[in-house]
């Protein structure tokens, strides 16, 4: 295999791409003898087909060999050659294996697939690889070079130096470098371990500790240098990773908190039914996508103002319904609102279901960045941590630029005062909580873009985003942007060692102790009120 891929790049080098004919209809004849090559019993037959189509200069060698590795390279009953589109179903599109003309849909009772077993998948594997280092494509070029890392012998060394030399994408040519440095390190030179040093990937590390546990001490010095370098960086790139992960999560906590600590810091309110207010949020987003199938991106857009507004009528109607009944009275309140929040889980699951609900994350929000082989960067917890940001900014521009902010920042010090200078407590109360559910809100359609929506949703972050309204300082928007982040971090870093529940206990601890040194929080709220 390793000569049919040496006698391939040597094809390819002496003929320009752009110098292949098109198939004519002269040339079906030995198209039909090349995939016919292919529909035989004895796997080396095959083998010596797949070799007679990569030495061919037809332009459909490519498609054909895909073909063959994905299984959708089938023969009719007719005898006819065609590629299936799509194997599900019982009826499958197919079209013209040498035309590419679309033949509707055949029942896969007709078709007969030309089967290969795993040394053919690895011929068709390697062809390809070697075939895409001339595309025009440039993610099939990079597709290929990383194909080929592992996968270099003596018989493509020379041929792939001169690919490396006209190569100009730098990601594509670094590549190659390093899979020829591969097969030079299996040769044993030292030098080569000079192209590999610095290098995440882990089919290069995996060369590198075979040459570190070898016989030659030169070279084995030389890897575990490399190794040692390799590893320092592993463990940096390793913490980028945890906070990142952190920094989802104390977003995902912010979003959670900032709601209970407007309402907790204005009325004094302990409201247990908050988490159900962010379950509401998140099934909201679900809901906007059943309304609009298979338009996941506009149903979140849609579902951010949709979310904020179901959770604050909701807001609204725990507010006039229960709690204003029993102002001064906390341990009351927080028994009602426990209680509101089991109606509600309950509601859900009676009027939904008690099932979980997936919601599909758009496009633009699946995938992820890579910053290099061994660190990616999720989009859709990017995303979260910037709408985190953009909402508590939105926030922060209210209570210091809104005449709503100036009354809650007044009620909030004060609350006899801010009456006696004509303030209505009692609708400053109403916004207010209206204004903390519909974050609450915001936070479920966060949170339905990392993981299921079901009606115990909130139930995981009630008591974490009690924590940090605590740890903030009740009532303090700076506070709980920093206590949140932090907790998400802390817990990211306690988790791989500790596990989620000690974790999360460790975390409980440590807040109750650095309450007892500070009583009010990082940042204490301001006002007599809070002195007293």
């Amino acid at each position: 295999m390793r000569r049919l891929l040496f006698f391939w790049l040597l094809v390819l080098l002496a003929v320009p791409l752009g110098a292949q004919a098109q198939p004519s209809a002269d040339d079906d004849s030995a198209a039909i003898e090349l995939l016919e090559a292919l529909d035989v019993g004895s796997f080396a037959d095959k083998a010596a087909g797949i070799e007679a189509i990569v030495q061919s200069d037809d332009p459909r060698a490519r498609d054909w060999l895909q073909a063959l590795l994905d299984g959708r390279l089938q023969r009719t009953v007719e005898g006819r050659f065609v590629v299936v589109l799509d194997n599900r179903g019982r009826d499958w599109p197919v079209e013209d294996a040498l035309t590419g003309e679309a033949l509707g849909e055949m029942s896969r009772r007709d078709l007969d697939r030309i089967g290969i077993n795993n040394a053919l998948r690895n011929q068709l594997r390697s062809a390809i690889a070697v075939v895409d280092l001339y595309s025009a494509d440039l993610a099939l070029r990079r597709a290929s070079a990383e194909r080929l890392l592992g996968e270099v012998d003596a018989d493509l060394a020379g041929p792939l130096a001169e690919v490396i030399e006209g190569e100009e994408d730098a990601r594509v040519r670094r590549r190659l470098t390093q899979a020829l440095a591969i097969h030079r390190l299996e040769q044993g030179e030292v030098a080569a371990v000079a192209d590999l040093e610095g290098s995440l990937h882990a089919r290069v590390r995996v060369a590198l500790h075979s040459a570190a546990n070898g016989d030659d001490p030169v070279l084995a010095d030389a890897a575990r240098s490399a190794l040692n370098g390799i590893e320092q960086m592993l463990k940096v790139n390793r913490a980028a990773e945890t906070l990142y992960f952190g920094l989802s999560l104390g977003s995902v906590l912010v979003l959670a908190a900032i709601g209970l600590a407007i309402t907790f810091g204005v009325m004094g309110v302990i409201n247990m039914a908050h988490g159900e207010l962010i379950m509401l949020g998140a099934y909201t987003t679900w809901a906007m996508q059943q309304l609009l199938p298979g338009q996941p991106g506009l149903a979140l857009i849609l579902a951010i103002p949709a979310g904020f507004l179901v959770a604050a009528l909701a807001g609204i109607a725990i507010e006039r319904g229960v709690i204003q009944f029993l102002k001064g009275r906390p341990l009351e309140t927080l028994l009602a609102t426990f209680g509101i929040s089991l109606i509600l889980q309950q509601l859900v699951r009676t009027v939904i279901s008690p099932q979980n609900r997936t919601v599909v994350s758009p496009e633009w929000m699946s995938g992820s960045i890579a910053i290099n082989d061994a660190l990616s960067l999720t989009l859709n917890r990017m995303v979260v941590i910037g709408f985190a940001l953009a909402v508590f900014a939105g926030l922060m521009l209210i209570m210091r630029r809104t005449r709503l902010g100036l009354e809650v920042r007044a009620v909030t010090q004060n609350r006899a005062m801010a009456r006696s200078m004509g303030i209505r407590a009692t609708r400053v109360d109403i916004l207010t909580f209206a204004l903390g559910s519909g974050v609450a809100g915001l936070a479920g359609v966060a949170l339905s873009q990392l993981t299921n929506v079901g009606p115990n949703l909130g139930q995981n972050y009630i008591i974490d985003s009690f924590m940090v309204v605590v740890f903030g300082g009740v009532g303090n928007l700076w506070g709980t942007l920093v206590a949140g982040l932090s907790l998400g971090v802390i817990n990211q870093v306690l988790e791989p060692w500790a596990g989620a529940v000690l974790a999360k206990i460790i975390v409980l601890v440590f807040i109750i102790l650095f309450i007892q040194k500070r009583p009010r929080g990082l940042f204490p709220q301001k006002g007599r009120a809070a002195e007293g």
